[in-house]
């Protein structure tokens, strides 16, 4: 019998529930990592008490009602929360999201015939073992999502599941079962009825994964449901030396060539998004698109929005979209110059965009790009080692001492700016009596 190292928190819960006549297991996800060899982000519990036994078994312990409706109570276990959920068979779905209500059972094969996928539907109990109704460990085994029964049952009550499957595709690196994939596809369309929030959530999860270039080109019928404005992509040539692939499989090569932060992936997703409308053949019929970072940045910032992204987040992305067509070329003061109006954490997540892109690119140039961009980035190491000057407050002069001066309080903002890209460009030193000096001489001339 396969053994699982449960924390202390979970053992003690199942211990006490057993002592008192009630059957209780692990169950779900933190099941499929132990076997996986995966350390589990959470250990959720199962039992065959009511929701007002659980709470009456852990009555000298604090407990939540979390989620009292589907049978879900917190109990805190050493200042750790537990999640323990009735055994429960789920009533009818209206909404493709949530049941209308729930019963209660005695059989945890029940309650695992509920559940999404094969590898998420085991449950296991130290005296037991791992309870597997459903084949999960042979799917682990040969590395396949497969729906519980029916797909297109599992995918009409919650259509979440349908960003699950993919998402757990593009994670776990594990294929799609062929009933469950023609499936996704067929019921894409339910994904209109769940929220953006949770969209968002599975869209990032899915974007960080080891699998997500094969996920981009087996499943982007349902990418381009969620973001209609990534379609225009699919099969538009880019007619140039540079490019020999089509937009969009340009793009799933830049989404998985970056490295699987949420941020850097998103802006990989959407970095070309107006490509095909910026597209302009000239005479000798090479390809241009001039203009495109600026706008791709706008239908960007327009997405997320609607993808309910934070406004930092948005910043951040757009800010990479908008920049990623500047081509570095190792000059130090440009580069300073960009990371002064922009940030120079903007500025390095720009560069890991441009070094992505060079890979979803012609091979030929693939050398020349990335060398570029290497130095740029040497260069950006040099400018945060030597603390270089980049926003008017780390100038050693203030407002308070333009003013001082005798230059109207108007100037102030102009003059400091002034300042500032004269240090960049290393015209002056940033001192005090240097600056004051030249703060003087800019405003004579004004």
């Amino acid at each position: 019998m396969m053994r699982i190292n449960c924390p202390e928190k979970i053992l003690k819960a199942i211990a006490l529930l057993e002592s008192n006549g009630y059957s209780a297991y692990a169950v779900g996800g933190c099941v499929r990592d132990s076997i996986m060899g995966r350390t589990p982000n959470d250990w959720d519990m199962t039992t065959s008490a009511t929701p007002a036994e659980t709470r009456t078994v852990f009555k000298s312990f604090r407990t939540i009602a979390t989620g009292i409706k589907h049978g879900t109570i917190t109990v805190i276990i050493g200042s750790e929360p537990v999640e323990i959920t009735t055994m429960r068979v789920d009533g009818k779905y209206s909404d493709n999201r949530h049941p209308e209500n729930v019963s209660f059972t005695k059989r945890i094969e029940d309650d695992l015939s509920r559940r999404d996928f094969t590898v998420n539907a085991m449950a296991y109990n130290p005296k037991t073992g791992i309870i597997d109704p459903f084949g999960g460990q042979n799917d682990i085994k040969s590395k396949t999502i497969c729906c519980v029964g029916n797909p297109d049952k599992r995918f009409n009550e919650d259509a979440l599941r349908i960003l699950r499957a993919i998402r757990f595709s593009s994670v776990l690196g594990f294929d799609i079962d062929k009933k469950t994939s023609q499936s996704i596809i067929n019921n894409r369309s339910l994904l209109q009825n769940i929220s953006k929030e949770r969209i968002r959530v599975e869209l990032i999860k899915m974007l960080c994964g080891q699998n997500i270039e094969r996920i981009l080109t087996d499943y982007k019928s349902v990418l381009f449901d969620i973001i209609p404005e990534l379609a225009a992509e699919d099969g538009f040539l880019q007619h140039t030396p540079y490019h020999i692939y089509d937009v969009w499989t340009h793009t799933t090569k830049v989404v998985s060539s970056i490295e699987p932060q949420s941020d850097l992936r998103v802006a990989a997703l959407l970095h070309d998004i107006e490509k095909p409308s910026m597209f302009r053949l000239d005479s000798q019929g090479i390809g241009h698109f001039k203009g495109h970072p600026q706008k791709g940045a706008e239908t960007a910032e327009r997405i997320l929005r609607r993808l309910r992204f934070s406004n930092a987040e948005i910043h951040h992305i757009t800010t990479i979209i908008r920049l990623h067509d500047e081509r570095p070329d190792g000059n130090r003061f440009h580069l300073a110059k960009l990371c002064s109006q922009y940030g120079i954490d903007n500025v390095e997540d720009t560069l890991k965009l441009i070094l992505a892109d060079a890979h979803g690119k012609n091979p030929e140039f693939f050398d020349k790009e990335t060398d570029a961009v290497h130095v740029a980035q040497e260069q950006i190491g040099l400018i945060r080692e030597n603390h270089i000057c980049l926003k008017t407050s780390e100038l050693d002069i203030n407002g308070n001492d333009i003013m001082a001066l005798g230059i109207d309080r108007t100037m102030i903002r102009e003059t400091l700016e002034f300042l500032l890209d004269e240090v960049i460009d290393e015209r002056i030193e940033n001192s005090k009596s240097a600056l004051s000096q030249a703060a003087k001489k800019y405003n004579k001339l004004k």
